[in-house]
């Protein structure tokens, strides 16, 4: 019997020490190291980046019609005819396959000089939507940032949840080697030893299960990070939160920065925008033409056989709607009832992230609260396991009054610890809700 327990202390203390050189070989990936490798690497962010550029790109002049279109032309008409002509006096003239041919080529302007002011409405508009593509890029930013800290710190939590495991397993092992020596010198019955080795084998069953839960979200983590699924890395070993947020403070906040907030205040400018332009549909557009040209014509019958000209072209276009069967009428109407909707929707927006928050806030609170119920529970429960393991040891206590303690020490460990995480997620949720989550 010492024999065996000499080889299983000599295995436990090998496995210790190979998971020590794993441990050690592992890269501690902190919590901004994560983040900056997801921003830099993330897909949706890429494409945010460039849906942002192009809006940029698309925010110009030319775009709102504010600038003139210069072109080059070229024509070349020909034909070849039978031709009979009737003269002034009476004569005629004929010709078979008479030949014609007109050429004109030159560079002309056409601007569009007024529009009904739709064109500045237009050129707003722009202005609105390149806010918006950065307004779209800051909110894959804040989403990718709670991503990876959520993802992060259920890291951290699941690797205390394991710590908690393998202490238990220490205990049970403690357990196990004490009942063998009790059982050896006729003190304890075989029973005892069984038992011990049974919850020793369940300690062992669950660290594999919490084990397998900690390798999938490490899973998730480098997914998120766009790099080797199995790429193997360790977290910090606590969670630290902010317990000072103040939600008057997050409320104001909130009416600021919220990315959702924000992407609705934006697409009423653009309904508003759109009915000026529906409007400025009532005025006259009026436009300037402008060119140098060359014109050359040939013709084999007629009085001028060859011609040809060059020189300046221009004038001016004025298009004044009078009546296009009520449309304009009903445009307006559709673009004032978008308006309406776009304003409803806002307040409607403003009155979810206010509900949002105040439901965020209380969890908060009381997350902080239990937190420290928590952390006393486990005080309690580590002195309950400490004067329990000595009692053990003397034989002064049961099996199971031992076992009791051990679960109660293991799942005060767990609360606790499940506690943090829930008070650091309720952190991240208001932050991300008021777009002010950053490293801090």
């Amino acid at each position: 019997m010492a024999n065996k327990n000499i080889m299983r202390n000599l295995y436990i203390t090998l496995f210790i020490f190979i998971l020590g050189i794993s441990v050690q070989a592992q890269e501690l990936l902190s919590l901004e190291d994560a983040v900056k490798i997801a921003l830099e690497n993330n897909y949706d962010i890429k494409i945010a980046e460039n849906n942002s550029k192009i809006d940029a790109t698309n925010n110009n002049l030319a775009n709102a019609g504010m600038l003139p279109s210069l072109n080059a032309n070229f024509t070349n008409n020909n034909s070849q005819l039978d031709t009979k002509q009737t003269q002034g006096d009476g004569s005629e003239r004929e010709l078979d396959n008479a030949k014609n041919m007109n050429l004109t080529y030159g560079v002309g302007l056409d601007w569009t000089i007024f529009d009904g002011l739709s064109m500045f409405a237009r050129k707003e508009q722009l202005n609105v939507l390149e806010q918006q593509g950065k307004a779209e890029l800051q909110a894959a930013i804040l989403t990718k940032i709670s991503d990876v800290y959520l993802t992060y710190f259920d890291l951290v939590q699941q690797q205390q949840v394991i710590a908690s495991i393998d202490t238990a397993i220490v205990i049970s092992n403690q357990r196990l080697t004490t009942a063998q020596n009790r059982f050896s010198i006729g003190k304890a019955s075989k029973l005892e030893v069984l038992n011990a080795q049974v919850d020793l084998n369940s300690d062992i069953s669950l660290l594999l299960k919490q084990k397998e839960l900690y390798r999938n979200t490490k899973i998730r983590m480098n997914e998120l990070l766009i790099r080797e699924i199995q790429t193997d890395f360790k977290v910090a070993k606590e969670i630290a939160f902010d317990q000072n947020l103040d939600f008057n403070a997050l409320k104001e906040t909130v009416e600021k920065q919220n990315p959702l907030l924000q992407a609705q205040i934006l697409e009423k400018k653009v309904a508003d925008l759109n009915l000026k332009q529906v409007k400025g549909n009532r005025y006259p557009t009026v436009r300037i033409t402008s060119g140098y040209n060359f014109t050359r014509s040939e013709a084999s019958l007629g009085f001028i056989t060859q011609s040809s000209g060059q020189g300046f072209v221009y004038g001016v276009t004025a298009t004044v709607p009078i009546f296009n069967g009520f449309l304009q009428n009903k445009n307006e109407k559709v673009a004032k009832y978008q308006v309406e909707n776009a304003g409803l929707v806002l307040e409607q927006q403003k009155l979810a992230l206010t509900a949002q928050l105040a439901t965020l806030y209380a969890s908060y609170q009381t997350n902080l609260e239990l937190v420290k119920v928590e952390e006393k529970n486990l005080e309690i429960a580590k002195q309950n396991l400490d004067i329990t393991l000595a009692k053990f040891k003397i034989g002064t206590i049961t099996t199971i009054e031992f076992r009791t303690a051990q679960q109660n020490f293991v799942e005060a460990s767990v609360r606790y610890s499940n506690a943090q995480y829930l008070t650091k997620l309720s952190e991240i949720n208001l932050k991300e809700l008021a777009g002010t989550l950053q490293l801090n």
